[in-house]
């Protein structure tokens, strides 16, 4: 399995001369986060490197990354992270850090993070250099020149410049215009279809055991390059120019390990589906358990956009695509590739640490290739308003279906506390899946969202949300403002 990171490999080599020593690096996934991909393969990279790595896992508390730090006075401590939750919980570390005395270097990574957020929002809370590692064929320069006698203090010296430049240029930003949010109610997303007809199976439905061979077939692989820092879309990447000869060794390796998973019964993918009868109230959605529309089993809070955009006129929430009469409704979902291929990758950790990384991948593209075909099943079968529909997986892609499934983290409704709602309505642990404090799903390769049928629906950013909705919104979830403005910290209109 060497050859899935083989294209790493002149990184693992190049930075072995010209002054540099080996190291030690303390790496974990912060509390609350269980993504751990480009942590791992950052600890392989690391590790070809000659650097001694300790790996502390994932959903890693605060406490435990500080005593290691204490005991085993690395050289460097990396922070990793998917959700935007995490952004506040590198915050803590950092802090905490420092309280214990620390000026080791800190690196920061995940999808999240950017070199922006890191210098602007984390680093004033650390007296040691603090670094943003965006790729993980980049983190042994990084770790060289801090080491090297000869560059160490120019690289530091250059870094903590750069870093100033940008809160400067932040602090000295003009305020967002943000739109009043009585104005932007009064431009919402207007639809014309008529809505979805009723579901044929309304309620829930749970998939014990969905077959992991049909799911393969729609899976979007593009992503899976990327994780690889492979970057092309699928299948025009294997015949890149620059990335072609490994993007094809790597796919041909992935794809035999995948028939392998599924030969070998390694892989239990598990899904649940709800559909109910909806109507809209404000900027919420309730849900309801019968179609009179009596009984109301829960209610969903969306944001909307208040970011002022040159080619749009429109403020656009969820809460749009739903009727405010009855007749409507929404779906949910809840999938997972199981703790059993978690656990099968973390047992090739020590011994093959590649053909780990290449499974977690596998794991997460089965999750999401889960997630599009109970989509298909929901609109053909469950629901029923496209029962005709023959999509190829190029189609399925390009979404040229009918409705959308956004999820809770993602532009269109960023706040990540709603997964608890919908958790509750498909009663999800069942699936073997649960929510983390952060409210990351566990195990990592696991998807869930929304169903909206209305077929104009579409996907879109909510951003520059002011003051009077965090309040509002505040009001409706029944927080403080202050927790409201935790929650919805990436998408604010103004400065905390």
């Amino acid at each position: 399995m060497k050859t899935a990171v083989a294209h790493l490999e002149p990184f693992m080599a190049a930075e072995k001369v010209g002054g540099s020593t080996q190291g030690s690096f303390l790496i974990a996934t912060v509390k609350g986060d269980v993504h751990d991909i480009g942590k791992n393969i950052v600890g392989v990279v690391l590790a070809c490197n000659n650097y001694a790595v300790t790996d502390l896992g994932v959903m890693t508390r605060t406490e435990r990354i500080v005593s290691e730090a204490q005991r085993l006075k690395p050289d460097f401590i990396g922070l990793s992270g998917l959700i935007t939750p995490s952004l506040d919980e590198m915050i803590t570390v950092a802090k905490e850090l420092k309280r214990a005395g620390f000026t080791t270097p800190l690196l920061i990574g995940g999808a999240t993070t950017s070199k922006e957020h890191t210098a602007i929002k984390i680093a004033e809370y650390y007296d040691g250099p603090m670094v943003h590692v965006g790729d993980a064929s980049l983190v042994t320069t990084v770790c060289s020149d801090l080491l090297n006698p000869a560059k160490n203090a120019g690289f530091i010296s250059d870094l903590k410049a750069e870093q100033a430049a940008m809160r400067t240029a932040y602090e000295q930003q003009q305020p967002a215009v943000v739109i009043p949010l009585a104005e932007a109610r009064k431009r919402p997303l207007i639809t014309t279809a008529p809505v979805q007809p009723v579901p044929r199976k309304p309620g829930v439905t749970l998939f014990e055991r969905i077959d992991p061979a049909a799911v393969a077939e729609t899976i979007d692989w593009t992503p899976f390059f990327i994780t690889w820092s492979l970057k092309g879309a699928f299948p025009q990447i294997l015949q890149s120019p620059k990335y072609g000869s490994e993007a094809r060794k790597l796919f041909d390796a992935a794809r035999a390990e995948l028939d392998e998973l599924i030969r070998s019964q390694r892989v239990h993918l598990r899904g649940a589906a709800g559909l109910w009868a909806a109507r809209r109230v404000g900027d919420d959605v309730e849900v309801f358990a019968d179609e009179a529309q009596a009984q109301k089993i829960g209610r969903f809070h969306f944001l909307r956009d208040q970011r002022q955009r040159p080619r749009v006129d429109t403020c656009r929430s969820l809460a749009d695509l739903v009727s405010a009469e009855k007749g409507d409704h929404l779906g949910a979902f809840a999938v997972t590739a199981g703790q059993e291929i978690e656990d099968y990758a973390a047992s090739f950790k020590e011994k093959d640490p590649y053909r780990q990384i290449i499974i977690q991948a596998l794991a997460d593209r089965l999750a999401e290739g889960c997630a599009e075909w109970l989509h298909r099943e929901v609109r053909k079968e469950l629901w029923g308003y496209a029962p005709t529909e023959a999509l190829t997986v190029e189609d399925l892609v390009d979404e040229k279906y009918a409705g959308r499934r956004p999820a809770a983290g993602y532009p269109a409704c960023p706040e990540h506390t709603e997964k608890a709602e919908l958790w509750r309505l498909l009663d999800a642990d069942r699936l073997g899946c649960t929510l983390t404090e952060s409210f990351a799903m566990n195990p990592a390769a696991s998807v869930s969202g929304l169903y909206f049928g209305n077929p104009q629906s579409i996907y879109f950013d909510v951003d520059n949300v002011g003051r009077d909705q965090v309040e509002d919104y505040a009001q409706r979830k029944g927080w403080t403002v202050e927790q409201a403005e935790r929650w919805l910290r990436p998408v604010l209109g103004y400065k905390t």
